[in-house]
């Protein structure tokens, strides 16, 4: 103020008018800069934060998605917050491969993780991971539960095949669902509980299991950090069997109410021998035992569910809602008796498919993109939102459809699982899913996903498909690697 008061008046026009144009300079680039395109203010806008919410082994038998049957009132609500991806595609339907890839922003053939056993550092031991790249931006890095790949429940409790580099701070409960294995029903007791339809009603409250005591964890980092950027991953065992949840939550499912997967005579006559993993068909379950195994797995979902509604809640309570972008997935989908498959590691839509939420403050709310997308996604559009840089990662940001569901999109999903010697690889557009077993050597899979989205006809033996087999065989090529 002194040093205005003493300049001429010449000198004051000239610095009003620098002002003014400063002003009008500021102000356009107040309107283009920030993130998601908020205008920057006077001071420094606070850095978006990340929830970023896994649930493992979840398909799309959610309530937003389009299931009336299963309840899920809590990530309904995270829909109506922002927007709903209906088509988002894992790139390896089994969590080892399929987390690798997401976190790394690599596909598999790069990142070279085929099973539950390869860590991908092997591969990419200078890779930066999601995580690690906000931890690397000076944002309080923290993971509760499952995010990188853990056996269940054998290694929940413990570290799993974490990525330690990824975070500040890491949290592993272990709850009574762990201590009264011995108490599980097991349908299928030739299967080990990673993999059996083995169930439990459980005693006990929602806090004493351990994805009740992963949210409590994740509620508790939020009020400590809430001063400060974060990014927190809270990963979710459920509905991963063995389907563990309390009670009350399989009381809303009455068993005569379960509804089967619609079946048709003769459905694998035409699909390759390759592209099943349930053999014999439901694993020789009746349908008795069918609907026990989908109860439970619909139960687990709901609980899960529970746990998502204690987080929005916190963030609601601690005033964060409104500079957090909560992110949603699972590392891919879940058979539940479609073509007599259940469970994942199978290239049909059930499996390839998960879900996908993104909500961002300021965005658009309640909205649902049916783009085909992919979880490889992900690490490109939380690091544009944010400003950060996605250094050789192979999605595509999905900022563009964030602001514009609609928009015009020409990118295809990719798929691929490994069999032994045989690999399937599988391609899907908004119309169609081709598929190649040993680059077609063990059979291949044409569906018309419009007119036949339970994938009942396979078409790529068909004259007149003979032209559409050709072009996506060679959108195949392209694109896996």
């Amino acid at each position: 103020m002194v040093v205005y008061h003493e300049l001429t008046a010449g000198k004051m026009k000239n610095r009003f008018i620098f002002s003014f144009f400063a002003f009008l300079l500021g102000a356009m680039l107040e309107l283009s800069s920030g993130c998601f395109g908020q205008a920057v203010r006077a001071k420094p806008a606070k850095r978006y934060n990340i929830l970023f919410i896994s649930s493992d082994d979840l398909n799309n038998d959610i309530g937003c998605f389009g299931n009336p049957l299963v309840q899920t009132p809590h990530i309904d609500r995270l829909a109506q917050r922002g927007v709903l991806f209906s088509r988002a595609y894992s790139q390896f339907p089994l969590c080892g491969p399929s987390r690798a890839s997401l976190l790394t922003g690599r596909r598999p053939d790069v990142t070279g993780v085929y099973d539950l056993k390869t860590n991908f550092r092997t591969n990419l031991p200078d890779v930066v991971t999601l995580p690690q790249l906000f931890k690397n931006n000076n944002y309080f890095s923290a993971r509760v539960g499952k995010i990188f790949h853990y056996g269940v429940p054998n290694e929940i409790g413990t570290d799993g095949m974490d990525d330690p580099v990824s975070w500040h701070k890491v949290i592993n409960p272990k709850g009574r669902d762990k201590a009264e294995e011995r108490l599980l029903t097991n349908l299928t007791p030739g299967h080990g509980l990673g993999a059996a339809f083995a169930y439990l009603a459980a005693d006990g409250t929602d806090d004493e299991q351990t994805d009740g005591m992963i949210a409590n964890e994740a509620v508790k980092l939020l009020e400590e950090k809430k001063d400060e950027p974060f990014f927190l991953a809270v990963g979710f065992f459920r509905p991963h069997c063995p389907y563990v949840a309390p009670k009350k939550y399989f009381d809303l499912y009455p068993l005569d109410k379960i509804p089967l997967a619609r079946e048709v005579a003769n459905d694998l006559d035409d699909v390759p021998k390759a592209a099943i993993f349930t053999n014999p068909p439901h694993y020789g379950l009746d349908e008795d035992k069918r609907r026990q195994a989908q109860r439970a797995y619909y139960a687990s979902i709901t609980f899960m569910d529970a746990q998502v509604g204690k987080l929005l809640d916190a963030l609601d309570r601690l005033k964060l809602s409104e500079h957090t972008i909560i992110v949603f997935w699972s590392d891919h989908g879940y058979n539940l008796g479609q073509h007599g498959q259940w469970q994942k590691f199978s290239l049909f839509e059930n499996s390839a498919k998960a879900p996908l939420l993104i909500s961002v403050p300021g965005g658009l709310k309640g909205r649902q993109s049916a783009r085909t997308v992919e979880l490889l996604d992900i690490y490109p559009t939380i690091a544009e939102l944010c400003g950060l840089p996605a250094s050789g990662t192979q999605g595509k940001s999905l900022v563009q459809l964030l602001r514009r569901p609609s928009a015009k999109w020409d990118r295809p999903a990719f798929s691929q699982i490994q069999k032994g010697k045989i690999t399937g690889r599988s391609v899907r557009t908004e119309r169609w899913r081709y598929t190649e077993w040993d680059e077609g050597r063990s059979g291949t899979e044409l569906y018309d996903e419009r007119n036949d989205p339970e994938e009942f006809t396979n078409l790529a033996s068909a004259n007149r498909y003979r032209n559409r087999v050709a072009e996506l065989s060679g959108l195949l090529k392209k694109g896996t690697r």
